[in-house]
C-alpha cells in the first residue's frame, strides 16, 4: 500500500484530541503562545508516544486572547525570544518522557506571515537554529520561508486537506466563505486530488501544481474525527494508507 502522512495541531483545548490521535502521523502540539500549557503539552506528549506518533512543536505569536490568528505588532527580538521559549518548553517535556520532536510548525498568524514576508521567516528560521538538534520544518509550497531555509533546515511541504486555495497558493481567508472544507467527501477529494494527482483544486476551479509530504486536518472542525475516519475508509479503498512511525 501507499502511504500517506497525515498531521493534525492538537493540545488547542479542544475536545476530540484522544480520538484523533489514533487516526493520525504527527501531531503538532501547542506550546503555550496560542494555547496550551505545560500540563497539557505533557498530557499531549504521553499520548501521542501511547500511538507511536509523532510529535511536533506548533509555536505561535504570543497571543492567546486571538488564538493566535491576527499579525502581532511585536518586536524581531522578542518574538524569537518567544518562540525559543516556546519551543524549549515542549523539546524539554518530550525529552523528560523519552520523546524527541521530530518537527516543528508555526501557527495560523505566524505561519502565514512566515509564508510571504522575509522578516518574519527569517526569525523563525532562525528560532529553529537556535537548537543543536534542528527538527524538520513544515513549510508550504511556494513560500518565502521554504526558500529562506534551503540548506540550512530539513523541510517537510505541507499542503491543507480542509481548507481551499487561492491560486496564489495562499489560503483562503476564515472570513470568506468557503474558507473551510467540513464535507468529508469534499475532503477526501480534495485530499486525493493532491495527493495522487499533484494538484489543487482552487475555489475558482482553477488547477495549480501540489508538492505536498505532509496534509493537514485541522482538529477543530466539529467532526473532525468523522472526516478522519471516512478518510482511513475511502484511502484504503484506494490501497493508500494514513501511516504512522
Amino acid at each position: 500500500m501507499k502511504g500517506i502522512h497525515i498531521n493534525c495541531d492538537l493540545g488547542e483545548g479542544g475536545d476530540f484530541d484522544a480520538d484523533l490521535m489514533p487516526l493520525i502521523s504527527a501531531c503538532n502540539i501547542a506550546c503555550g503562545g496560542h494555547a496550551g500549557t505545560l500540563e497539557t503539552m505533557q498530557h499531549t506528549v504521553v499520548l501521542a508516544m501511547e500511538h507511536n506518533v509523532e510529535i511536533g512543536a506548533h509555536p505561535s505569536y504570543p497571543d492567546k486572547e486571538n488564538f493566535g490568528r491576527n499579525t502581532l505588532e511585536i518586536s524581531a527580538e522578542d518574538l524569537q525570544l518567544s518562540l525559543v521559549a516556546q519551543i524549549l518548553s515542549l523539546k524539554q517535556i518530550a525529552e523528560a518522557e523519552g520523546a524527541k520532536l521530530s518537527h516543528i510548525k508555526p501557527h495560523g498568524a505566524l505561519y502565514n506571515d512566515a509564508a510571504k514576508d522575509k522578516k518574519i521567516a527569517q526569525i523563525v528560521i532562525d528560532s529553529v537554529l537556535e537548537f543543536d538538534e534542528i527538527s524538520s520544518l513544515f513549510v508550504p509550497q511556494n513560500s518565502v520561508i521554504s526558500e529562506m531555509a534551503k540548506g540550512k533546515i530539513p523541510l517537510i511541504f505541507e499542503a491543507f486537506a480542509d481548507r481551499n486555495y487561492n491560486q496564489n497558493y495562499s489560503l483562503v481567508s476564515r472570513s470568506k466563505p468557503k474558507a473551510l472544507i467540513t464535507e468529508k467527501e469534499a475532503v477526501f477529494e480534495h485530499l486525493f486530488n493532491m495527493f495522487s494527482e499533484g494538484k489543487i483544486r482552487c475555489k475558482n476551479d482553477v488547477d495549480i501544481s501540489c508538492k505536498a509530504d505532509t496534509f493537514c486536518l485541522h482538529s477543530d472542525t466539529p467532526n473532525s474525527v468523522e472526516i478522519l475516519k471516512y478518510l482511513h475508509e475511502k484511502l484504503a479503498d484506494k490501497n493508500i494508507k494514513i501511516r504512522n512511525t
